[in-house]
């Protein structure tokens, strides 16, 4: 059997970090398995799926390095891929299953539906509807034969269970007193998830579904429309759902939970999948920086961990630092000189260019994300240093900063050589002459020429910025002081 994966989002919000994990295990389980992986749009939900959101989930997979065989954009021997192009196909098939007898024309009341919940959480059974308030076949006919509107609902069998193993989690099952007899087509004509995502399923012959732990319970309910329908179930595999750090659901409580957002803020795709990849699963003992080639050698269902995992930014931004530092000189430069570019709101002149290319390697070995090179290195190219708050309150009220300054202008204004060595021994000696600390001496320094009390390192920041820049930069301050 040729192994055939679906990933399968609903374009109403931007891609989760939840969907994210998702979409890689399935890619590396059909790479893996040298199967397929379909991309389809699950937007029955017209009133809240959005271009904006569709378009997210493409350019979200295409940052992570996710490609696909078959679906939207791509085409295929099913399409269309968009649900909102298939309803026709969902209400046949809703109507073969009412003529078939497994589904019905629900013409129940909310009253009735409400009274026999409200009897059943009294009684302490399962709230679950049994169909008892069901019309015969012939009056419910007649009725919508009249004109009257009514959903269709699936006619669960009891008594009765379903089981089946789920590839990560094992042996399940459910007993259809906890399973109603679920809407499949609302009296709109419109689809449920239900109907529709089991209907995609079989008609493009997905083998294994690989989905969050959160829709287990439709699982039941999606192999018996998938019998029903008269094909064979896939192999369901359900993954558990990410965490806090505080050990509760995932949410924006907890940060950013859509990818775009640590693609904005300087994130590597490659840092990221991986960090993903590990979400669940291990690529061996020990060992967590791994390529993608070798997660797709190594990557089997049956590895993935059925306890819950916990997303952790503070692990993300150490991975990402990891991928930073392993980063070429010049590829680090390539990365972040947009990022510097946006913040200038201008491009680099040559001259600039080449300025970044002097202090980017400065700046690398301490980078955890790339969108906090461009705040560190602005200095280098603004004309009107804005001074951080924060920082001069800390350094430059202390009773040290104007000696600082002024020895630091003589002594570098007397320099012949502009360099890391030479500037470092002129700052050197204020520390030997006066006796004060280097970082009482160097600091005010610092935040005279970068405008801020984290920077590049010093000396090799003032080596690029370059002597007139420098010594200006010092007699500004010394005049504000």
């Amino acid at each position: 059997m040729s192994v055939r994966v679906r990933f399968a989002p609903s374009p109403t919000g931007f891609l989760h970090v939840g969907g994210g994990r998702t979409v890689l295990y399935n890619y590396l389980f059909a790479r893996h398995s040298g199967g397929t992986l379909v991309l389809r749009s699950d937007d029955t939900d017209q009133a809240r799926s959005t271009e904006e959101y569709a378009d997210d989930i493409v350019e979200s997979l295409g940052w992570l390095g996710i490609d696909w065989d078959e679906g939207i954009l791509e085409g295929g021997p099913h399409a269309p891929y968009r649900q909102s192009e298939r309803t026709e196909r969902y209400r046949q098939v809703a109507y073969e299953l009412v003529v078939s007898g497994h589904a019905y024309y629900s013409l129940e009341t909310r009253g009735q539906l409400d009274a026999f919940r409200s009897e059943a959480q009294k009684a302490g059974a399962s709230p679950a509807y049994d169909g008892r308030f069901r019309v015969s076949t012939e009056e419910a006919a007649a009725r919508v034969e009249a004109g009257e509107q009514a959903p269709i609902r699936f006619a669960v069998p009891r008594p009765g269970r379903t089981e089946f193993t789920d590839a990560v989690k094992g042996a399940m099952v459910f007993d259809h007193t906890q399973v109603d007899d679920f809407v499949i087509l609302r009296s709109d004509g419109s689809p449920t998830y239900h109907l529709a995502s089991t209907i995609d399923d079989c008609d493009f012959a997905i083998t294994h579904v690989v989905r969050g732990e959160d829709l287990l319970p439709s699982t039941p309910k999606h192999i018996l429309l998938t019998q029903a329908m008269g094909f064979e179930p896939p192999v369901y595999a359900h993954l558990s759902l990410l965490m806090g750090p505080d050990g509760s659901k995932l949410s924006k409580r907890h940060g950013h939970t859509a990818i775009r957002a640590y693609r904005e803020a300087g994130y590597l795709p490659e840092a990221m999948r991986n960090y993903l990849a590990i979400l669940g699963w291990s690529p061996g003992p020990d060992e967590e920086i791994v390529s993608l080639d070798e997660m797709v050698r190594r990557f089997e269902l049956s590895d993935v961990s059925t306890n819950p995992a916990v997303f952790d930014v503070t692990k993300l931004e150490w991975m990402n630092g990891v991928y930073i530092r392993a980063l070429d000189a010049t590829e680090f430069g390539a990365q972040v000189t947009p990022l510097v570019e946006a913040d200038l709101g201008r491009a680099l002149t040559a001259a600039e260019a080449e300025s970044l290319v002097a202090i980017v390697p400065l700046v690398q070995e301490r980078t955890k994300v790339l969108a906090e090179v461009a705040p560190q290195v602005r200095f280098l190219f603004v004309e009107d240093l804005e001074y951080d708050s924060a920082s001069w309150e800390k350094i430059m009220t202390a009773a040290e900063a104007p000696l600082a300054i002024s020895e630091a202008m003589a002594r570098l204004g007397a320099l012949e050589t502009w360099d890391d060595e030479h500037i470092e021994a002129a700052l050197r000696g204020i520390v030997a002459d006066h006796g004060i600390g280097a970082r009482k001496a160097f600091q005010p320094v610092r935040v005279a020429v970068t405008g801020s009390a984290v920077s590049p390192p010093l000396f090799e920041s003032m080596t690029v910025l370059g002597r007139e820049r420098t010594l200006d930069r010092l007699a500004t301050v010394q005049e504000r002081l």
